[in-house]
């Protein structure tokens, strides 16, 4: 009794910073007999590294072993020193590279702080769960420090925490026959052989439509296969129209075919689409697949000669160009190609990114499911703004649907605009 008492411990522990190995930032400090340890002085910084370290493999610091780097005289009695040959862990400058990076040409200082008003916080930190949280935790530190030094500015508001990143995405692995791939497992798909085989832009595609950035994703042989047969069929669609693809985009508002309407209203969708699954939600695999259904919605359109129709002509060169810019940032390689041939006067990437016309996204008529009893009975077509009344009395005046509820009572509807009609009987 009475001999114990109430405690906080954290679980926090010392950082050991150095590495016994030859890349890394050489650790300025100097040991000396008399002196102690003695940090280099300002004006003899950086220490670089020398050039000539060997690797024999037996252990030990490569920097040891070279007794011009080692030997040195004591910054402060001017007697025989010792460097120290350890050098710092990376995480020591993947802390802090960030803040340089925006003045990377700042030549006497490390940071400008208009630059690092202007440009921080990072919009987006990207990493893997293991990196990711214990770099955050370094770098979250080093800003706070930092700052209370008044090495660098304030960013936020007065009173306000500092933090150096707005958004965190944790990526999630490659997985191969059930285990992570990794160089230690012996399992790890030559990335150079898929180029080889079938192009960057296939490897890259594959990557970013097999799984959503934060989920793993599961190797495939078959998926990078898919990835290069896409590709290959929108090269063959421009292919085949080539000699008309780069012709004129405008479609009159007047005498619009429905076709044309039709496939300018899904390509105008699909903007959106991309657009939300891109900037917003980081889904770019579904940001893809958008893209593919507006490549069907005109693959079977585009044939040598080009369509009679002149806003249909129109209607099939604007949603090649549209699908080309939404694809580039995945596959910058291959779209850059095409664009010239549909006649893009500057660089692809110099284009602005499309903005979806609102005019272009009213539907004139959607189609209206009727269930009963949860199995489908019937559909119809309706105006978008009609009532939940109209839609109703037009569900129960179909053929189909009489016959499945006729003499029985039905006692629960769902009307659902735009989508379907719900019968319970």
């Amino acid at each position: 009794r009475d001999v114990g008492r109430a405690a906080t411990q954290y679980r926090l522990r010392d950082w050991g910073v150095s590495r016994q190995r030859y890349w890394g930032a050489p650790i300025p400090v100097v040991y000396c007999e008399r002196c102690g340890i003695v940090a280099v002085p300002v004006a003899d910084l950086p220490v670089v590294l020398p050039t000539d370290a060997e690797f024999t493999g037996l252990g030990g610091s490569p920097l040891a072993k070279l007794e011009h780097f080692v030997r040195t005289t004591c910054p402060t009695c001017g007697g025989p020193g010792r460097r120290e040959t350890d050098t710092f862990d990376t995480f020591m400058e993947s802390s802090w590279y960030f803040l340089r990076y925006t003045a990377p040409n700042e030549e006497t200082r490390a940071f400008d702080p208009e630059a690092i008003r202007y440009w921080l916080p990072v919009d987006q930190y990207i990493g893997g769960v293991e990196h990711a949280v214990m770099h955050l935790l370094y770098a979250r530190f080093f800003t706070k420090v930092l700052r209370d030094l008044g090495e660098i500015p304030d960013w936020e508001a007065p009173g306000r925490t500092i933090e150096p990143f707005a958004n965190l995405l944790t990526q999630g692995m490659v997985i191969k026959d059930g285990a992570k791939m990794s160089k230690s497992k012996g399992n790890v798909v030559d990335p150079d052989y898929l180029v080889e085989r079938y192009g960057a832009d296939t490897a890259r595609l594959f990557s970013i439509f097999a799984a959503p950035p934060e989920r793993d994703l599961e190797w495939s042989d078959q998926g990078v296969e898919g990835a290069s047969r896409f590709l290959h069929r929108v090269w063959r669609i421009v292919a085949r129209g080539h000699t008309w693809l780069a012709g004129d985009q405008t479609v009159m508002p007047s005498d619009v075919s429905e076709a044309a309407r039709t496939l300018r209203r899904l390509t105008h969708k699909t903007i959106v689409r991309v657009t939300d699954d891109v900037e917003r939600r980081n889904h770019f695999n579904t940001a893809v697949a958008a893209v593919m259904e507006l490549v069907n919605g005109y693959a079977e359109l585009v044939h040598a000669d080009p369509p009679e129709d002149p806003a249909l002509r129109a209607a099939i060169r604007a949603a090649v160009r549209i699908t080309l810019l939404l694809l580039a940032p995945f596959v910058p390689h291959i779209t850059s190609e095409i664009w010239e041939v549909v006649g893009g006067t500057r660089a692809l990437a110099e284009t602005p990114w499309p903005t979806a016309d609102e005019a272009a996204l009213v539907e004139e008529a959607v189609e209206m499911v009727i269930q009963v009893n949860g199995k489908v009975r019937g559909r119809f077509t309706a105006a978008p703004d009609a009532s939940e009344d109209e839609l109703l009395q037009r569900a129960l005046a179909d053929e189909r649907v009489q016959a499945h509820i006729a003499g029985k009572t039905i006692r629960k509807t769902l009307v659902v605009p735009g989508r379907l009609i719900s019968l319970v009987v």
